[in-house]
This record gives structure tokens, sequence and C-alpha cells, in this order.
């Protein structure tokens, strides 16, 4: 079998060209074998390219416990840039992913912008007082750190804090990700975020999705389009406007999508 590894800010994939549609959608532990660190190839999530009618492509997605997830902005953006690898695309993308059509497009600096489904107001979080939840095509909590309570992000605890949050019972039954923030002095500054992903079940070095509900959650304490956001694995940028509801409209995920390697892996 026939792969390619890409990586966007440190969030990382295994991607195959499915147009022939040979691959076993269903065999969750396969799946989940070829995702492993240490026995398989290795990555935060698997994505199948497959042709669509009316598309340029469809994009089907596995978390890395093998089963079909909710939308992955970094996902998408790798998998955008993965077409134009294999030539299906020159710049441009229409794409249709778990949660709808969406639009990207390629710079000539290898950054990828993806057009993110348009966002409801931002809703009080199931578990915290000054929480927030909401859904950017996965579902997201953002918890802003408190100055004297957690001084640091650095320091944080975010797989235990994260996996408590993600399986509280506000949240049942499919849980939610959940995403650690820390409000920078100068609000135009990056802001800091970490996120634990459901899925994956520990902390990702970046979350696309995550980081698009933080940008728009700070635009709650102030920040102004577009927010930089700065992740363990990079920075990366989500520009939006405001809907008179309090919704978001025009949400754009932006930032590097790399091909890491590809090869051929045998056993699965």
């Amino acid at each position: 079998m026939t792969f390619h590894k890409y990586q966007g800010t440190g969030n990382d994939f295994i991607i195959l060209d499915d147009r022939a549609r040979l691959f076993a959608e269903t065999d969750q532990p396969r799946i989940a074998a070829l995702c492993h660190r240490h026995f398989g190839i290795g990555a935060d999530g698997l994505m199948l390219l497959r042709e669509r009618a009316g598309y340029d492509f469809e994009m089907v997605y596995f978390n890395a416990d093998g089963y079909p997830s909710s939308m992955c902005g970094n996902g998408g953006r790798c998998l955008v840039a993965f077409a134009k690898y294999l030539n299906i695309i020159e710049n441009k993308a229409h794409f249709l992913a778990v949660d709808g059509p969406h639009d990207a497009r390629v710079e000539a600096d290898g950054t990828v912008r993806l057009r993110m489904i348009d966002v409801a107001p931002a809703q009080p979080g199931g578990v915290g007082e000054h929480d927030v939840f909401l859904h950017t095509g996965s579902p997201h909590h953002i918890h802003f750190l408190d100055a004297e309570e957690h001084p640091s992000l650095a320091e944080f605890d975010v797989y235990s804090q994260g996996h408590d949050i993600r399986y509280d019972q506000a949240y049942d039954p499919a849980g939610t990700n959940v995403n650690f923030v820390e409000v920078p002095a100068d609000l135009a500054q990056p802001w800091p975020v970490r996120t634990y992903e459901r899925g994956v079940e520990n902390e990702t070095l970046s979350c696309g999705t995550g980081v698009t509900a933080v940008a728009l959650a700070a635009a709650g304490r102030g920040a102004a389009s577009p927010v930089t956001l700065s992740t363990p694995g990079g920075l990366l940028e989500v520009a939006f406007e405001p809907r008179p509801d309090g919704g978001f409209t025009n949400v754009w995920l932006s930032g590097p999508a790399v091909r890491v390697f590809g090869g051929e892996i045998s056993g699965f």
C-alpha cells in the first residue's frame, strides 16, 4: 500500500490516494494500527482522497483510534496540498468533507488557506464558569487560563485537565475537544494555544478546528481579525467576519501544509 505522510504545524496525517476505492474504510483496527506511532507509520489521523461528482475531490477522515471523525482543519489543508501534489488541482480547490463543501487555495509560499464553515455564536462551556463552546466543524471547549491560577500555559497539565473535560458528562455521549488558551497582554500578538483532541486522546501539536474556535472566542475578548495563534507546532492564522447575530462567516484557516515523506507499507 502506497502512503504519503503530511503535517500541518505538527498535526500529522497518513494520506492515501483512494480514487479507486480499494481501501476498506470500515476496518477500524487496521486504521488504528497504521496510525500507531511505534508499530505503524504514526499519525494523528488518516485521510482518504476520493473522487466525488461536482467537486475536485472528497475528504474522508479518521482519527488515530481508527474511527470516522468530524472535520479536521489541518487535515483539510494537508489534503489540499496532496491534491496539488497529484496534479488534481492547480492552486484552488473545491472539495467535500464531512461537514459540507469547502474552498481552499495554495499560495506561492506553500501556505494553504481553507475556508471553514460558518460558525454559530459562542455558547457557555459545559464545564467551567467562564469557559465557552463553539462548533467549527468539530466541537471545541475553550478554557482561557486565569493568570493568577495558571501563570504559564507551557507548564499547564493539558493531558489531565483536557481528559477530564473531554469525558465530562456535560459532553456525553460524543465528548469534545478541549483548548487551553493564554491571553496575550497585546491582543494583536499571537495567542498561545494547546489542545487535547478526542480520538487521539492526547495533546496534539496543533489543531486546525481548535485554533479556529479559539480565534472566534478571542473576538469576544476584543481580538480583531485576523488572529494569529501560536501552537506547539507553529503559527496559524484565522480570518473571519462577525455576523449581526454574534456568529461568524467567511472564516479562513491559514498555515503551512508539508509533505514529509511517502512510501509503501505491507503487513496491514
